[in-house]
């Protein structure tokens, strides 16, 4: 086809959304190459954002025009080979096992410390803060470990299991606010080596180890933004682990990005670029995993408050730009913008969820008083 009849075809679809090629308007696209049509509609959300990092195209307002993107269910239109190829490879192949499960660490949360402790905040934690009653991100991501810490029973004595416990921020916080002891499991050697600093007076263990490995016991166990690098293929054995981790009277707080829809396929340019062998999990996978192992005592969606978070992050990111310039370059500039906004989006439009299950080994007697 010509880039003209591309083009018309590309303007024919963004009229679902709402967008127009060259507007105005903050959400419309502006392109700057017109060999961007050619490159999304060979190669999907892959192409698109390889044209973006490349700065073929524009959007004022990303996180906007993605919005409408998905709300428009646009990128059902643009599947292809990339898509279908990705989608093969986390169906039949078990790529969170063995050396796979430590790749996203080293491509991703190893990325550089100094990176995550500019957009990240006075604490280092890498998801969704609880905004019911803060205005600001620290004070987010306070309120969000208080309340896992407070879902948990947490009591002063007791042992606490982090399971992918990142750079040690909520151990820490369990440490000094309840009086737990607490063994950190994480794939990044970056975390462990800031989060065996950060808590080195505290009693915490953290461990550069492949969580399958864990058979101990603990009064309580969380997971806070790990599970989304589990498989599929694995969630009945994340589901075995902490069973098998949990004391009989104790409580297991799984804190996860979610799907409401069917289970849905990774996407070709976060798999490259952003989170290797990652996959967000669907409502029917988790609950088949977790049939005869857990019941099931609070199941709390705070999904939208992702948007604010990822708003924050790109905030503190571009704040930081002038000094992180010096290791980081344009194209991964773009790369991270790209990224954040589409994140912001998937939950601005709902398409994803932010779940915290609260989970006990046969059901708390009486019943469990839910915790907000």
């Amino acid at each position: 086809m010509s880039q003209d009849t591309l083009k018309q075809r590309a303007a024919d679809l963004l009229k679902f959304a709402d967008i127009r090629i060259n507007g105005e308007r903050q959400t419309d696209l502006q392109v700057h190459n017109p060999a961007l049509y050619q490159q999304v509609f060979a190669h999907g959300s892959l192409g698109l954002g390889e044209a973006y990092m490349d700065g073929w195209w524009d959007v004022a307002d990303l996180p906007g025009f993605f919005t409408l993107i998905l709300r428009g269910h646009l990128d059902e239109k643009l599947r292809n080979l990339d898509t279908l190829l990705t989608h093969l490879k986390a169906r039949f192949f078990n790529r969170q096992r063995g050396l796979h499960a430590f790749e996203v660490g080293k491509v991703h949360y190893d990325l550089g410390n100094d990176l995550f402790q500019a957009m990240l905040g006075r604490r280092l934690v890498y998801s969704c803060g609880y905004w019911a009653d803060s205005d600001n991100l620290d004070d987010a991501q306070a309120a969000k470990l208080d309340l896992i810490c407070r879902k948990l029973h947490l009591q002063p004595g007791q042992r606490l299991l982090d399971i992918g416990c990142g750079w040690g921020e909520a151990l820490k916080y369990a440490a000094e606010h309840y009086g737990v002891s607490g063994v950190g499991v994480t794939i990044s050697q970056e975390q462990a080596d800031y989060a065996r600093e950060l808590c080195k007076d505290l009693p915490i263990e953290i461990r550069l180890q492949d969580y399958r490995e864990l058979h101990e016991s603990f009064d309580a166990v969380m997971s806070i933004g790990m599970f989304e690098h589990v498989g599929a293929r694995n969630y009945r054995s994340w589901f075995d682990v902490a069973r098998r981790c949990v004391k009989a009277d104790g409580l297991v707080l799984l804190h996860t990005i979610g799907s409401h829809a069917r289970p849905g396929q990774p996407d070709p340019w976060i798999e490259k670029y952003i989170f290797p062998n990652s996959m967000i999990p669907a409502a029917s996978q988790v609950t088949r995993a977790l049939q005869n192992r857990f019941v099931v005592e609070d199941w709390h969606n705070f999904g939208a408050d992702y948007d604010t978070t990822l708003m924050a992050w790109r905030a503190n990111f571009d704040a930081a730009w002038p000094e992180l310039r010096t290791r980081y370059d344009e194209r991964f500039r773009r790369m991270w913008h790209f990224y954040l906004g589409v994140s912001a989006a998937v939950f601005r439009s709902r398409r994803d969820q932010l779940w915290q299950l609260t989970l006990s080994p046969d059901g708390v007697p009486g019943g469990y008083a839910t915790v907000r």
